[in-house]
């Protein structure tokens, strides 16, 4: 483990735990709000963003060990977003805490596995983008993943509570 390593992860855990409190908090009518940024509910927000941690996580690793083969499109990506938020419509918050708690150690452990040489180590995760840092990915596609998502989720829910 490096020390870049474990403060990213340190970064990603206080990430991820605050996004975990914050579902503890959510009424059942917050759990159905619309947000703004993605145009679905809370729930398939929240839900989408715990079913990324086990392919973010896998294109680390990927990454790390030359495998990384880019054949993903973002374009691909948004179709596939689309149709989760579709077939989970109506995922429940205990299911998705389920998957968070799943999800959330083993990127963890990932993360932490790495040593600095590691996390410079590139490649191509998606056909139609530059190669990128497995550091890249843990800081965009975990951290500020989470960010942007539970970060929609907070607006949504604040929108509703304010005065």
């Amino acid at each position: 483990m490096g020390a870049k390593s474990e403060a990213l992860a340190r970064q990603f855990e206080t990430t991820a735990q605050d996004a975990v409190a914050l579902l503890g908090t959510l009424s059942d009518e917050d759990w159905k709000r619309v947000t703004e940024g993605e145009t679905w509910t809370v729930g398939v927000t929240a839900h989408h963003a715990a079913t990324a941690l086990e392919p973010i996580t896998g294109m680390v690793t990927a990454i790390v060990s030359g495998q990384a083969q880019g054949g993903l499109t973002m374009r691909g990506i948004d179709e596939m977003n689309a149709l989760h938020a579709k077939e989970h419509a109506h995922c429940t918050r205990a299911g998705t805490v389920a998957l968070l708690e799943k999800g959330i150690p083993a990127a963890l452990a990932a993360v932490r596995g790495l040593s600095d040489e590691q996390l410079s180590r590139s490649g191509s995760v998606l056909a139609d983008a530059p190669p990128m840092t497995a550091e890249q990915i843990i800081t965009m596609g975990l951290i500020g993943h989470f960010d942007s998502h539970f970060g929609s989720i907070r607006q949504t829910v604040a929108a509703r509570r304010s005065p």
